[in-house]
């Protein structure tokens, strides 16, 4: 499945057709899967309940999957009789007719799954600019889960109130700042944080409302879940929650009426998955601009590497000169020359592989180097004498 091209709905479907057991899990079990595989943080590194394996999907790619999932599992555990499509297509339509301009021209015409493939797309927020992309949808991604609440809200009463969302996305702001505000002292990481959650809602735009207001918008246990999370993802920094922060938190517990398990266990999953991440996500990262162009450059070459590894393999095969300074580029640096023939031969199979096309734009070029880099590890180990099987 590739979720960056038309009709990947409809093959995910079919692929939970044959492992549908999430979908037949208590709605507390599915979240927490959800936040395990960083959903909820707004940083997805996996394939929520491993429903398929991909292990060369992008962040984005694994966004929008997981929150067709989520969608999905909200359609199956709610009652209801319009088919799954049509049934999402038709909330977000109803978000639209809320006088707000989020999906315009995506809600006309015929209801089907490539309609509602361009609404998620549309939804993560994603930058088309590879090279500068770090903050601008994180936070938009955190409040993701808002789309799966207000959906299960809208099968359930079978329409959707423009002041749910708002209130749910007030109730948010207030409690997650409220949050970053407890630290006895602030790093650059909550001051992004703040600034972030300011610019990131769709539909409240007023000013903060007041604490004990926000507590009474939060009813279901969802969404008193999904709000401490976000408030613990606020207070991480560092692995370190001061006094001010825990008695923060404590008194959010309390005045949720939740039990102190699902405090200790928001508080050690964040834990758990910043530190496992940390490097991997950009609001944690302090990355330069020249290291991030480096580490997305990387990624999309990588992708489309193992995306066209077959045919490139049998292209590379019919030039065997190119194997073997590839094979060489394996053992040693390759000089000026071994280089500049490498390229140009590069540019030539990359002619006959539209996918590849990226490669022969002006400045695709500079990208060959991680393409010589990448090859070798992602090609068949014949192909690599000095791979060593881990």
């Amino acid at each position: 499945m590739n979720p960056s091209a038309n009709g990947w709905i409809k093959k995910l479907l079919k692929e939970v057709a044959k492992n549908n057991s999430y979908l037949n899990v208590e709605s507390e079990t599915f979240y927490n899967a959800l936040r395990d595989c960083g959903f909820i943080y707004g940083s997805n590194f996996d394939v929520v309940c491993n429903v398929i394996v991909n292990k060369d999907f992008t962040d984005e790619e694994l966004s929008k999957t997981n929150l067709c999932l989520a969608l999905l599992y909200t359609h199956t555990n709610t009652e209801n009789n319009i088919p799954f499509i049509d049934s999402v297509i038709n909330f977000y339509t109803e978000i639209n007719e809320l006088k707000t301009s989020f999906f315009n021209d995506l809600l006309s015409g015929k209801k089907s799954s490539e309609q509602l493939e361009n609404i998620l797309h549309k939804r993560i927020q994603i930058d088309d600019n590879f090279i500068t992309k770090t903050f601008n949808y994180f936070i938009i991604n955190v409040l993701l889960y808002i789309d799966v609440l207000a959906y299960q809200e809208y099968l359930v009463n079978k329409k959707i109130s423009i002041d749910y969302i708002k209130n749910l996305e007030s109730a948010i702001e207030t409690i997650s700042i409220g949050a970053l505000n407890s630290k006895a002292s602030k790093n650059q990481y909550d001051y992004s944080l703040i600034k972030l959650f300011e610019s990131s809602l769709r539909y409240h735009d007023s000013t903060p409302i007041a604490y004990e207001e926000a507590i009474k918008f939060l009813k279901t246990d969802l969404e008193k879940y999904y709000v401490m999370d976000i408030a613990c993802m606020a207070t991480w920094s560092d692995k370190t929650i001061d006094d001010k922060e825990q008695l923060f938190l404590i008194k959010l517990s309390n005045d949720l009426n939740m039990d102190t398990i699902h405090i200790s266990q928001s508080i050690k999953t964040i834990n758990t998955f910043y530190s496992l991440h940390r490097n991997q996500i950009a609001l944690l990262n302090s990355n330069n601009m020249a290291r991030s162009f480096y580490n997305n450059s990387s990624k999309m070459v990588k992708k489309l590497i193992i995306r066209n590894s077959k045919r490139l393999y049998q292209e590379l095969k019919d030039s065997k000169e190119l194997m073997v300074l590839l094979t060489k580029s394996t053992q040693r640096d390759l000089t000026p020359m071994e280089q500049k023939k490498v390229q140009e031969q590069l540019l030539d199979i990359f002619k006959s592989i539209p996918s590849l096309a990226i490669f022969l734009l002006p400045g695709g070029a500079i990208l060959l180097p991680l393409v010589i880099k990448f090859i070798p590890k992602l090609l068949p180990s014949a192909f690599d004498d000095n791979r060593i099987e881990e």
